[in-house]
């Protein structure tokens, strides 16, 4: 495995990806270690660190109303986890949005908030303009960022840095799941913060976290043979749908993300209740469906969202549709339905949510290299978009 420590922001540009391929395939390996990462400085012990965690705790006692979070692509959808889990934990009610829209708003429609930004550069020309309008409107700031010094660390009034290490390929990989376990500890903050759960859920949530590089390492292997062969089956389509309900909506909205970034095919994210409100006119041979169909036992809620997907998959299975599923392991119901199914250890929802996006990640590296795309260097992408 390669260490966080290997991969810092001092590497030289000509340091080649070995013994990868590509960059992106190196950093989307790298995640066991950058999660480890963010777990040894914010939860080293199992416990929440007072000297890093207390500036977001303290942040959290200025949410009186309700939070916006503000962030383009990739970031955007690790937002839009964020509301569904701060929701469901604490009750604080929160807003995504558009990060290029939020500084065209009515300022009657900004006050009140807490403000939270999320960047991989922390230096996204509409972003960070919608930092600084949130700061001229005396709003407290939180900044999710993945460099250090950056415009928007410095600017926030709070920072909450992931510790992802430098990201070469333009594709983010490791920084958007960096940006996940961020973003599911400050969840867990906010509970905390409205006194909405006990010491004992808050160790045991810890500790499950704690496990989630081990088990990414475990998967790894497994999950690249498996998309490299799905990938190759694939390798005529143009088309797809990516289809999850709940958390796993926003996921959904990352894998076909990707897809389209890295491959250059067209892609759509869609929760899954939704594909037979018009989408369903375009599910037909060539347009495989990605279906995200894991489930935490345990919550009888996600209990219920698998039960829609499984039969969804019943339904698109009668139209004769392509479907590749995201499942847990063992899971034989799902596997007797999809054509593909690739598998991912059960474990609570917001970790199953960072754990599914890895084998969509290596989907969109294979598909991509089918087509003999420079994976690392999309054409028209930068990094960091810096001006609109």
């Amino acid at each position: 495995m390669i260490t966080f420590e290997e991969e810092s922001l001092s590497v030289h540009p000509s340091t080649k990806p070995a013994p990868f391929a590509h960059w992106m395939l190196r950093e989307i390996f790298e995640q066991p270690a950058t999660l480890a990462s963010t777990i040894e400085r914010y939860i080293p012990d199992g416990e929440l660190c007072a000297d890093t965690c207390a500036p977001i705790l303290e942040w959290l006692k200025h949410v009186h109303n309700k939070i916006v979070i503000a962030a383009s692509g990739s970031s955007r959808h690790a937002g839009q986890l964020a509301e569904l889990i701060i929701e469901d934990l604490s009750g604080i009610p929160v807003d995504v949005e558009y990060a290029s829209e939020y500084s065209y708003r009515s300022e009657k429609a900004l006050t009140n908030s807490a403000v939270m930004v999320i960047s991989q550069s922390g230096e996204t020309a509409d972003t960070l303009a919608a930092l600084r309008k949130a700061n001229c409107l005396g709003n407290e700031t939180l900044a999710i960022t993945n460099v250090d010094d950056s415009t928007m660390e410095r600017e926030a009034t709070v920072s909450f840095p992931t510790i992802a290490g430098r990201e070469r390929a333009i594709p983010a990989t490791k920084s958007f799941t960096a940006q996940l376990l961020n973003l599911y500890l400050l969840a867990l903050m906010s509970a905390v913060s409205r006194d909405l759960m006990d010491a004992t859920e808050l160790k045991q949530r810890l500790a499950e976290a704690a496990t989630l590089p081990g088990q990414i390492e475990a998967q790894l292997r497994g999950w690249e043979e498996a998309m490299h062969g799905v990938a190759y089956q694939y390798r005529e389509a143009k088309n797809f749908l990516f289809l999850g309900r709940g958390i796993h909506y926003p996921i959904a909205r990352e894998g076909a993300l990707k897809l389209k970034e890295s491959a250059y095919l067209h892609a759509e994210g869609y929760p899954s209740g939704e594909l037979k409100h018009g989408p369903n006119a375009l599910v037909a041979e060539g347009t495989p469906l990605v279906m995200i169909a894991t489930v935490d036992h345990a919550d009888p809620d996600s209990i219920q969202r698998y039960e829609k997907v499984v039969q969804l998959m019943r339904d698109m299975r009668e139209q004769h549709a392509s479907i590749l599923a995201i499942a847990n392991t063992g899971d034989e119901t799902v596997a007797a339905l999809a054509d593909h199914t690739v598998y991912v250890a059960e474990m609570r929802e917001p970790l199953l949510a960072i754990c599914e996006t890895i084998p969509l990640q290596l989907l969109s590296y294979w598909m991509a290299i089918n087509n003999g795309i420079d994976v690392d260097h999309p054409r028209n992408l930068t990094k960091a978009v810096l001006a609109e």
